[in-house]
This record gives structure tokens, C-alpha cells and sequence, in this order.
């Protein structure tokens, strides 16, 4: 299938397989059978990706490892869930590196502001040193590992009403909804805006009263919510870049025999790998729809952001917080920031 038609058919097979259509049924109960939560619906490109995963694992296992995909926090908040897969009542689940890092502090370096200039950069991180450095501190938490490939969640985007957001002085004294994390607050104060936080559940209502005249999501939260209805302009900036690390509990993978462990590992890792590729295309198509709605798309000048950050000190201030051995391979990719 070609990725076009995967991508646009994606809902439909969604559902099918998680009605159990095209899975193929054995004679006998899986020896094994453990459970994946993650965060986003059933017609994104992780869940339909880590759904063919299980099927792939269940055929070459011959139905003695069953893995269930649970999506759209169907078995609890995020932070529930962190609870649950350390504790083993659950065995994987996908997770932001940013949310990660209030267990894991070092989890959130990889979403630096502007610090990645396209996805070259990202992945050679991400699938090198750095990514290394970060699955090593997660799995000092002694309850958690990370496979080896992360999941894409893609850059985030800038939308705003009065102005485009082409220039560091166009976020001068605008008020930017953004979630409630150190990070994104520190990089917008440094940017001149005025960051807010205020819930994702209220923020369609929150830009439609003009509480806040800008926020800052990935195209497809843009997409889903409507911004397009009470936002004007939506800046490719792609201020931050953010994963899904695939999280296990360490005892409940261990347990497992050895020739099970490599087949769950091979084919979790594969579905990363197609689901990169899979959400590359669809932020595409999401761009020229929400064009088509009517919003202007306008580019960012990265170089003059990356300056206002630099000579505010922004990465000084970053570099102090995370250790000496992560801001190394994170330099070693972006150059000195």
C-alpha cells in the first residue's frame, strides 16, 4: 500500500482491527498477554502502527504472546498510567518525553526549544547519543526501560488572531496558551510573550473569548480542535520537537522467554520506524487542509529566534539543568546552541 492510501484509509483499518477483523485467530489462549496504553485515537498513525505491531508479534509467535492496544487514555490519565506500568498492572505505554521528565528530568531535553532544525537532526539525536543518553536515565528509575526506536509526536506549530508569528518581536507581549511545563514557559518569557496556562479542555473557548491570543500545538491537535475556526495565522515555527518513548516495565518484560522478548522488541521498534514516516505525510496533508479552512500558513525565520534565544540566555540557563553528559550529545548533533 502506498502511504497516501495509508494514511487516508487509516480510520477505516483502525477499526477493523480493533474489532478483531484481519487478526488471525488461534486454536489456543496466548500463553502471554499484556496490555499497551498511549494517549492519542484510534486513526493516528501510532495506534494503527503499534496495532500491526501486535498482530506481526501474535502470527510470529504463534499466538503465545497477545499484546492489547489501548488508545485514547482508555485505562487512565497519563500520570495514572506512568503509576500503573511501574507498578507492572500495566505493561507498555507510550509517553511524551516532556511529560515523562517529571519522573525522568532528563527525558524533557530532547524538547528544546529550537533546537533541532528539521527532522535529519532529530532522528540522528534521537537514534544516537542522545537517545541513548535518555533511555539510560529512564532506566535508572529501575521499574522502566524504553525501546531502543522512539515514536514521533512531530514539531509544534505557533497559531495566533491579531499577527503571524514570522519574527521573535511579533510574540512581544502576546498572550500564548501553552501547557504546564517549566519549559514551554521559560521559552516563551524569553521570547518576550506572555505565557499561560490553561487546560487543553478550555482552549478552543479560551482563544474564541480572546483570553489568549495564540497557542502552540502539533498540526493535528490544531486540526482536531478546530483552532482553524477562531485562529487566523498558523506559523511554522517548529519551536519543539516531541516523541513518544515506548515505555515497559522492566519486571513484566523479563519474565518473558528470551526468543519472545526479541520478537516484541523487533516488531514494537519497526512500528516507530513506519510511524515516523507515516506522521511526515500526514503533517503534509494537514497543512494544505488547514490552508483550505482558511488559515494563513506562514514560515518562521528560525535563524533570528535561535539568536534571541542565545543572547537572552536562554540555552545557558537549559545547559545548567540537564547533565553535562546529555547537553554533550545534544551539541554534538545541533552545534554549540
Amino acid at each position: 500500500m502506498d502511504r497516501r492510501s495509508f494514511i487516508t484509509k487509516s480510520s477505516a483499518a483502525a477499526s477493523m482491527l480493533s474489532l478483531g477483523f484481519g487478526i488471525p485467530k488461534f486454536a489456543h489462549a496466548a500463553e502471554f498477554t499484556y496490555r499497551l496504553s498511549h494517549s492519542v485515537p484510534v486513526n493516528h498513525p501510532l495506534h494503527i502502527r503499534a496495532e500491526e505491531a501486535a498482530k506481526r508479534i501474535k502470527e510470529e509467535t504463534n499466538g503465545r504472546f497477545e499484546l492489547l492496544v489501548f488508545p485514547s487514555d482508555q485505562l487512565g490519565a497519563q500520570t495514572d498510567v506512568m503509576s500503573q506500568t511501574r507498578s507492572g498492572a500495566i505493561d507498555f505505554f507510550c509517553l511524551s518525553g516532556v511529560v515523562l521528565s517529571t519522573l525522568v528530568p532528563a527525558s524533557a531535553i530532547s524538547g528544546l526549544g529550537f533546537a533541532f532544525k528539521d527532522y535529519d537532526e532529530v532522528w540522528k539525536a534521537m537514534d544516537g547519543g542522545l537517545g541513548a543518553f535518555i533511555r539510560s536515565e529512564i532506566a535508572k528509575s529501575r521499574s522502566l526501560f524504553a525501546m531502543e526506536k522512539i515514536w514521533d509526536n512531530g514539531y509544534r506549530q505557533i497559531t495566533s488572531s491579531a499577527r503571524p508569528v514570522v519574527n521573535p518581536g511579533d510574540i512581544a507581549g502576546m498572550k500564548i496558551r501553552v501547557p504546564p511545563s517549566p519549559m514551554w514557559i521559560s521559552l516563551f518569557k524569553a521570547l518576550g510573550g506572555a505565557p499561560t496556562t490553561i487546560n487543553a479542555n478550555e482552549l478552543y473557548s479560551s482563544l474564541q473569548t480572546r483570553i489568549v491570543d495564540a497557542q502552540e500545538n502539533p498540526l493535528a491537535v490544531i486540526s482536531t480542535l478546530k483552532l482553524y475556526e477562531v485562529q487566523k495565522y498558523c506559523a511554522m515555527t517548529n519551536h519543539m520537537w516531541d516523541g513518544f518513548w515506548l515505555l515497559g516495565n522492566r519486571r513484566n518484560f523479563d519474565a518473558l522467554p528470551e526468543d519472545i522478548q526479541v520478537v516484541v522488541q523487533k516488531h514494537l521498534n519497526a512500528g516507530a520506524m513506519a510511524e515516523r514516516a507515516d506522521l511526515v505525510e500526514l503533517n503534509t496533508t494537514l497543512r494544505q487542509q488547514l490552508s483550505d479552512k482558511g488559515m494563513e500558513i506562514v514560515e518562521a525565520n528560525r535563524p533570528e529566534f535561535l539568536e534571541k534565544l542565545r543572547s537572552g540566555g536562554f540555552y545557558d540557563e537549559w545547559r545548567k539543568k540537564f547533565p553535562a553528559e546529555g547537553w554533550e550529545q545534544l551539541e554534538l548533533v545541533t552545534g554549540t546552541l
